[in-house]
């Protein structure tokens, strides 16, 4: 239950981030599908999967393409301490890996 509650904080969490950006956010209710969350903004649409670890790495096992039904296809992970990264998708996915979610939603 504890990871539960962790993991709509962190749902969460982005879905505020990229609201304050203007994005409009679909949370997909009990993570049924592949994406978390769906954000929309200016014509464009990106889907994204939450993850979180305290770990140095996170193994992912879920959708592993850059695309889903041609909509851009994300990671983000919560490393912990303010290190919130995004990336394609890969099976194995370090701190180092992708870019700083801020910057990110700053740049689209």
């Amino acid at each position: 239950m504890l990871a539960k509650r962790k993991g709509y904080r962190i749902e969460r969490k982005v879905k505020l981030d990229f609201e304050k950006k203007n994005w409009r956010v679909l949370r997909a209710g009990g993570s049924l599908g592949e994406a978390d969350l769906i954000c929309i903004k200016g014509g464009k649409c990106i889907l994204l999967q939450i993850k979180s670890t305290t770990k140095n790495a996170l193994y992912y096992y879920g959708y592993a393409k850059k695309e889903l039904e041609r909509f851009p296809f994300y990671v983000v992970v919560d490393f912990g301490y303010g290190k919130v990264k995004i990336l394609y998708p890969k099976s194995k996915i370090n701190p180092e890996d992708g870019i700083e979610l801020k910057d990110f939603i700053r740049r689209n």
